[in-house]
């Protein structure tokens, strides 16, 4: 058990959050904090989720509210899930297998990037039936093959295919603060890095961060820049062609995630998806878009396939808020590397355990004893 004082020093993700900023360089920061363009659909995703309310309820007893979930057969704690977070290992030392150690521990899925800096292989020992691998769609066929191969022999049994990223978008806050791709160790870099020594002193023995499952094909692709990010240059933009390509080569539940539009939802239902992940990529690819929980009942009244949803979620209030809108899964990426980054591996139980009492405390006063009731406690907009 960690510490009780968690919940008297940090009871909230907020406090998370602060925390982090001052134990990561400012470059990593920037890498986790910030959105594309002037950060309008980064500002738009939370107050979107603000706009949904309920109406509390009264004299209605006392109840333990419910919280467990099925999601495509498997039984969760939780209506929560850990996020895709390319480079997790950047934000701090061995991330990936911190998070996927405790998605295990508190029966949560734990989701693995292309991207990450650590292999499927990596954290074969650390997972169990509750891991998912994000593909961020290779062009090369023979890569795409071996990549799936490489991702269920290490038990990942759900793939997740990222639509959402057909290029490659700007995140001008990364440039500012002297971020480049790949990363370079730049005098400006390394005075960050000395401001952060127990950081700096995790990323010694770790060893520096990198693509480590896209270095393993980076040699085998003729005409590859060194001075380009090599995940860019390896993926292509997906087409529908490409998705029926993967349901006849990934043998277990997939997930399309980056999905905005019902009528993307009606299509991919009939191309044979099992789940649809509704996100914006968090504000970090187009700062045009909606907020995902604008656009969620939409995509429910045009989909009889289960639904997740990303971006802006920071409390159990703001996931009962996305249940109540149709999604049957919420799914957190930026919040678990705050509490990661804030308390080692400490933080993603602390921050799984404030999600659990915020959610039943919000249950408590809306009078919900499972999700199933929300819906009728919210306020018409």
């Amino acid at each position: 058990m960690w510490p009780m004082d968690l919940h008297t020093r940090y009871p909230a993700l907020s406090d998370l959050r602060h925390k982090a900023k001052r134990r990561i360089p400012h470059f990593v920061w920037e890498f986790l904090a910030s959105g594309t363009g002037d950060e309008r659909t980064l500002a738009r995703n939370r107050a979107a989720l603000d706009e949904v309310l309920f109406r509390p309820a009264i004299l209605h007893g006392e109840f333990e509210p419910q919280l467990a979930t099925r999601f495509l057969g498997q039984d969760y704690a939780l209506p929560l899930g850990i996020a895709p977070v390319g480079m997790s290992g950047l934000i701090w030392p061995d991330a990936e297998r911190l998070l996927a150690q405790a998605a295990k521990r508190q029966g949560i899925p734990y989701t693995l990037s292309t991207v990450a800096s650590q292999t499927p292989e990596d954290l074969a020992p650390h997972i169990g039936d509750n891991a998912w691998f994000q593909l961020y769609p290779p062009r090369d066929k023979a890569i795409r093959q071996d990549i799936l191969k490489r991702a269920q022999a290490a038990g990942f049994s759900t793939l997740v295919l990222t639509v959402d990223i057909p290029v490659a978008s700007r995140r001008e806050r990364q440039v500012r603060s002297g971020l480049t791709t790949p990363p370079r160790l730049t005098p400006r870099i390394l005075s960050q890095v000395a401001m952060r020594p127990r950081w700096a002193l995790g990323m010694a023995r770790m060893g520096m961060p990198r693509m480590r499952l896209i270095d393993d094909y980076a040699d085998k692709v003729t005409g590859l820049s060194t001075n380009a990010h090599a995940g860019y240059q390896l993926r292509t933009a997906p087409d529908w062609d490409y998705l029926q390509w993967l349901r006849d080569h990934w043998q277990g539940p997939l997930i399309v995630k980056g999905v905005m539009r019902a009528e993307d939802a009606t299509r991919l239902e009939t191309a044979g998806v099992d789940a649809i992940w509704v996100s914006n990529h968090a504000g970090r690819q187009f700062d045009a878009a909606p907020a995902p929980i604008e656009v969620l009942a939409d995509i429910r009244a045009a989909t009889s396939l289960p639904l997740i949803m990303d971006s802006g979620v920071e409390t159990g209030l703001d996931i009962l808020r996305a249940l109540s809108q149709g999604a049957d899964l919420v799914m957190m990426g930026r919040g678990f590397h705050y509490a990661l980054a804030a308390l080692g591996a400490a933080g993603p139980d602390h921050l799984i355990d404030l999600l659990t009492k915020d959610m039943a405390a919000n249950m408590g006063q809306i009078g919900a004893a499972g999700f199933n009731d929300l819906k009728g406690a919210l306020v018409d907009r």
